[in-house]
């Protein structure tokens, strides 16, 4: 938008010129709260409208920038019209959403300000509950940790857990209510499962303390479970986890969560996975990785090597001359991909074995062999020394 063709911030906020600073925060916060997104879920013009305020806002409520823009209006803003600082909206302009808190002296996030002005319409939270009506909820979801084994993750496997949780009292059939009792309104909401108390400029609704927003009260709560319809019990679950699960995967276990109020669904149970530590592999993504080590004399004459995999032993071809730190690979003994494309590779990197507890049969032979070395043998020393001889000067 052109700075020409943007309304005066005065206006925008339906204030005089000369307005105070609190009497300019009081509009704001009337019109913000009036024209914000959560409580006009689905209108652009109120939320391009709470843009707007919030720009205007930003502006007047800083002296530096209220003078500006007295004396220049929308140029003082414009790095074009004034060659200075600002661009993006308005002139370096913040968030909407950060200025609406900072009007509201910083509190917590969007959810617990609606909570607090509009009694929890906003904010966009919840799990589905009917909190408007005092209808029936769904019960919050949980988080599960749990540990498994690298061979646990590649091969898949079958866990059961057992987890305490809010669920259905079973004497009230998660009513609340003693049998034989009834629910009569509830008389500090009229009904209404709100209550509105005022604050400040603002009337607020709030849910009813006495009801928690049914609208009615049992006359005869349940002596199980204090009228609340729900206890807490211990619920055992067997939970599928498939192969090529990594650590931090978040499996959900659907309606495996706290029972819901009032005959709402129950939530869900989210179990995360953490992988141990394993003696032999090391993940790198859908990859195994291992060390091998074998003798100095396999190394230099070549062999056939055994080499772990997950799935049983596998057999690798080393040449004459192998180095320490060849890596081989070997296709399709890694982990299988989660999401079906295809199974990792095993790597598995060698490690020449020095011999440390030689005979004196082994070391004669050992110091003859030296002797019938020259530097051809070892190519890679003779290169490191034939570079590095002005050193050791």
């Amino acid at each position: 938008m052109a700075a020409s063709s943007k309304r005066d911030y005065y206006e925008v906020l339906g204030v005089e010129r000369g307005v105070s600073a609190d009497d300019l925060k009081k509009a704001y916060r009337k019109l913000a709260v009036k024209f914000h997104p959560d409580k006009n879920p689905g209108d652009k013009g109120a939320e391009e409208k709470f843009k707007e305020l919030g720009e205007a806002y930003e502006a007047l409520s800083d002296p530096q920038k209220r003078a500006a823009y007295d004396q220049h209006g929308h140029a003082a803003f414009d790095p074009r019209a004034r060659g200075g600082g600002g661009g993006g909206r308005g002139g370096g302009f913040h968030d909407p959403n950060d200025i609406f808190r900072s009007a509201f002296g910083g509190q917590g996030d969007l959810g617990s300000i609606f909570e607090q002005f509009f009694g929890g319409g906003g904010g966009g939270g919840g799990g589905g509950d009917d909190s408007e009506s005092g209808g029936p909820s769904r019960g919050s979801d949980l988080r599960y940790d749990m540990e498994i084994t690298l061979a646990e993750a590649v091969n898949g496997t079958e866990k059961q857990i057992t987890v305490t949780k809010p669920a259905a009292c079973d004497p009230c059939s998660g009513t609340g209510a003693e049998k034989g009792s009834k629910r009569i309104r509830c008389i500090q909401c009229a009904g209404r499962g709100r209550v509105v108390v005022s604050r400040g400029i603002f009337s607020i609704q709030q849910t009813c303390p006495r009801c928690e927003g049914a609208g009615e009260i049992v006359d005869k709560p349940c002596k199980a479970c204090s009228g609340d319809g729900r206890v807490n019990k211990p619920s055992t679950i067997t939970l599928r986890i498939p192969a090529g699960v990594d650590n931090g995967t978040r499996l959900r276990s659907s309606g495996n969560g706290e029972a819901g109020h009032r005959g709402g669904p129950s939530g869900d149970l989210y179990v995360v996975l953490h992988l141990g530590e394993h003696d032999i592999f090391r993940r790198d993504g859908d990859d195994l990785q291992c060390e091998v080590p074998v003798a100095f004399t396999q190394a230099a004459l070549g062999a056939d090597v055994d080499v772990p995999t997950m799935t049983g032993k596998a057999q690798i071809r080393i040449p004459a001359g192998t180095q320490t730190g060849t890596t081989f690979r070997l296709k399709s003994r890694g982990v299988k991909n989660i999401q079906g494309h295809g199974v990792g590779d095993l790597l598995v990197k060698i490690v020449i074995e020095t011999p440390t507890r030689l005979d004196a049969a082994q070391r004669a032979k050992l110091e003859e062999f030296a002797k019938l070395c020259d530097p051809s043998v070892n190519p890679q020393s003779k290169g490191f020394f034939d570079r590095a001889k002005e050193f050791f000067r």
